[in-house]
């Protein structure tokens, strides 16, 4: 027979729900300390950083009530019933999943080493037992295998890949969470776990800022379902996300980058070629850089893939599926090239289910000054293998000296990285003055000659609001337009 909850643990397993299905680079903390402490949950919230998360706190508080549940023989979904049962399904996946963090770091890391090939997973069968005994059934306790394995290494690769504490970076990171799990994990568990790849995902932002990262970051995020009988995930996730940089190939390779070709479809020919779109995996991703310099022609046949999820290689008359989502990048100003008609707008709203804006370095800079060291702390590391106090100061000494404070960091973080390299050769660093004279050389130029329009001058200035203040709010606020014609123009000047 079905036993109730008390009113005490009902609310603490409610306030458990509501906060563990939350973006975990959102604002929980404050509610998380006072589950923790099992007082009272206040108002006030306070963001959290990045390193290891803050809902972890909750499992010895968890712990506590999930054992003396147990000492009153209620350790299982089948002793209740309604809302507490849903109640007890949440706090049981939440302190399995915790009890085998440690686990799946492990088995992300040495399948980073492994590449390719499928790492085992040892703790899966213990993991899926203990589902199983709390009440789960079986199909449900695999698709759980494979959701934990989903949520640690979204965290892993969101938390470790974009680095910063600013708030443009914070929300950079909330965004890229919320694309992959949506707003609410339930939804996603219920729903959209196996239906990602018709949710299409566009990336904005200047050369060098880190679209390939966060692309990268979503890519490796796909649900990969556990298979009990090899004791591993179906495939590795170094295998699920897939790039092409379509600046890189002549307008007549491209099509056969994508679409692959059959051997003696033309000239040079000489063997079959799997294209990207055939080579990427069912739950895996590709990315689809410098979207915005490919023709028309290309964008119609892309289109055509995004709508009917097939694709023809070149030379061959057999229709091929393709299976995963599409990430695009680039880093011309969308709007412009619509207006233009060099980007169609009917590919444009196939592609951007969601559109995400990466944020420059200068702005990083300005929000948050301690970012640069942060960023030069960790491109030390990825150079030298190691951490190196030393080698970080000796960086940030020559940076201080050689280069000015309002400098703007036109190559982004992609500079920065080279500038790090040229002070641990050189030990100085001469700033790239063409790059931060030239368009603002060419814009005064157009201002002096009578070539500037309103809409371009406004949104100049809508643009160089944004970079000081980071929010279309106060710029619409000193520039008295609403905030959505502040956003157009800043879409349209990105």
């Amino acid at each position: 027979m079905a036993q109730p909850l008390s009113s005490d643990d009902r609310r603490f397993f409610s306030v458990l729900a509501r906060i563990i299905f939350t973006n975990p680079f959102g604002e929980e903390r404050a509610e998380v300390e006072a589950l923790a402490s099992a007082g009272e949950v206040p108002t006030h919230r306070d963001a959290g950083g990045v390193g290891e998360h803050h809902f972890g706190k909750i499992v010895p508080a968890l712990d506590a009530r999930i054992e003396k549940l147990e000492g009153r023989g209620l350790g299982r979904l089948d002793k209740f019933s309604g809302t507490d049962r849903t109640l007890l399904e949440h706090a049981y996946l939440f302190q399995i999943f915790h009890l085998f963090v440690d686990d799946l770091d492990r088995l992300i890391r040495t399948q980073l080493e492994r590449g390719n090939e499928p790492a085992p997973a040892p703790f899966a069968k213990d993991l899926i037992a203990r589902l199983g005994r709390r009440g789960f059934a079986e199909a449900d306790a695999l698709r759980y295998a494979g959701l934990f394995y989903q949520l640690r290494r979204a965290y892993y690769f969101i938390a470790r890949s974009l680095v910063g504490d600013s708030p443009c970076m914070r929300e950079l990171r909330l965004s890229l969470w919320s694309n992959v799990f949506t707003q609410d994990v339930r939804t996603y568990d219920r729903h959209l776990w196996n239906r990602m790849e018709d949710f299409s995902t566009l990336l904005l932002g200047e050369t060098g800022t880190g679209k390939g990262s966060a692309a990268a970051a979503i890519g490796r995020s796909g649900y990969i379902p556990f298979d009990p009988k090899t004791g591993r995930f179906t495939h590795s996730f170094t295998q699920s996300f897939i790039a092409i940089n379509l600046s890189q190939f002549p307008e007549t390779l491209i099509e056969s980058e994508l679409f692959g070709h059959r051997k003696g479809a033309f000239t040079g020919a000489i063997e079959n070629h799997q294209g990207v779109l055939e080579r990427c995996q069912p739950h895996g991703a590709l990315f689809v850089d410098e979207i915005g310099d490919v023709s028309t022609h290309v964008q119609i046949k892309l289109l055509q893939v995004l709508q009917e999820r097939t694709f023809t290689p070149i030379g061959s008359h057999t229709e091929k599926r393709f299976s995963g989502r599409v990430i695009a990048a680039t880093n011309r100003p969308i709007l412009a090239l619509r207006r233009q008609g060099n980007f169609r707008d009917d590919f444009f709203y196939r592609l951007c289910s969601d559109v995400i804006t990466v944020p420059p370095l200068r702005r990083r800079i300005a929000e948050s000054p301690a970012e640069l060291e942060q960023l030069v702390r960790l491109l030390v590391q990825r150079m030298t293998g190691e951490p190196s106090a030393d080698l970080v100061t000796l960086v940030l000494e020559v940076l201080e000296r050689d280069v000015p404070r309002d400098y703007s960091w036109p190559g982004n973080v992609r500079e920065l990285e080279q500038a790090v390299r040229r002070i641990l050769l050189t030990r100085r660093y001469e700033v790239d003055l063409q790059a931060v004279t030239g368009d603002d050389a060419a814009f005064a130029e157009r201002l002096r000659s009578g070539r500037l329009s309103a809409r371009d001058l406004l949104g100049r200035y809508c643009r160089l609001l944004y970079e000081r203040h980071g929010s279309y709010e106060e710029v619409a606020r000193r520039t008295e337009l609403d905030r959505r014609t502040v956003k157009k123009y800043l879409q349209g000047h990105a």
